[in-house]
């Protein structure tokens, strides 16, 4: 069964401390939170609130060099909250911008996926809309995900369609490869993402492809206001209104 989670990044602005953050998350209708680092606080406090909230947690966020330079630590941090599934989320537009530089991205998720195995810990690749980069007339991460075969994707609807694709029709071929979505809407004609429910992005139609896909997670990510709980109020109308 799909459950809809929150990531954290939505707000990372707020004046409150995480705990505080979670707390605010567990009075709405999500179901669990996807992380975007811990910031300064300790994973046990982390734990007492998802454990105070009810909120399961659907994943977390962590820099490939942070992987790089202690996937250890990284796995500890994250079994200790109950977590086994960490993401990049981005990487710069070099990354993608010749089938070479794909291959060398390739390899180095590759290598940070098997890291993170090795303590049990699984890793996907979040995409922004430099993925999209036409190579060879296919968009380059396409060729990402031909080049490895030991990463997820978690497949960003808003910042697909931002770059010029329907997304729910490129989440649907490459659906093998997904476990998580990132609810995001997109304006087409400016090739941006807006927040849900006021773009492009048919969101009865992806909760049902998503529902009817068996992706594990569904989550609300926003960048518009990350200052403000506005933010929250907003993501627990569509909530409300659409689970």
């Amino acid at each position: 069964m799909t459950l809809f989670g929150f990531q954290l990044y939505s707000l990372h602005a707020v004046d409150d401390r995480l705990p505080t953050v979670i707390d605010r998350v567990g009075e709405t209708g999500f179901e669990g939170v996807e992380f975007a680092g811990l910031g300064d606080v300790d994973a046990e406090s982390v734990d007492a609130a998802l454990d105070r909230s009810g909120l399961d947690l659907a994943g977390a966020h962590v820099g490939i060099a942070e992987i790089e330079a202690d996937a250890k630590g990284v796995a500890e941090t994250y079994h200790a909250l109950g977590c086994d599934t960490v993401a990049v989320p981005w990487l710069d537009p070099e990354h993608f911008a010749s089938k070479s530089a794909v291959e060398e991205t390739a390899e180095r998720l590759s290598n940070a996926a098997e890291s993170l195995a090795n303590h049990g810990l699984n890793l996907h690749y979040h995409n922004h809309d430099q993925e999209f980069t036409e190579l060879d007339g296919r968009p380059a991460l396409e060729h990402l995900l031909e080049a490895t075969d030991d990463i997820g994707l978690e497949f960003d609807l808003g910042w697909a369609g931002a770059a010029g694709y329907e997304p729910l029709s490129f989440l649907e071929t490459h659906a093998e490869r997904v476990n998580l979505v990132h609810l995001k809407d997109y304006d087409a004609d400016t090739g941006e993402t807006v927040e849900v429910g006021e773009g492009d992005l048919d969101v009865e139609a992806t909760v049902e492809l998503v529902r009817d896909l068996g992706f594990e997670w569904l989550i609300y990510e926003a960048e518009e206001r990350p200052d403000s709980y506005e933010t929250l109020e907003h993501a627990a109308d569509i909530v409300d209104a659409h689970w």
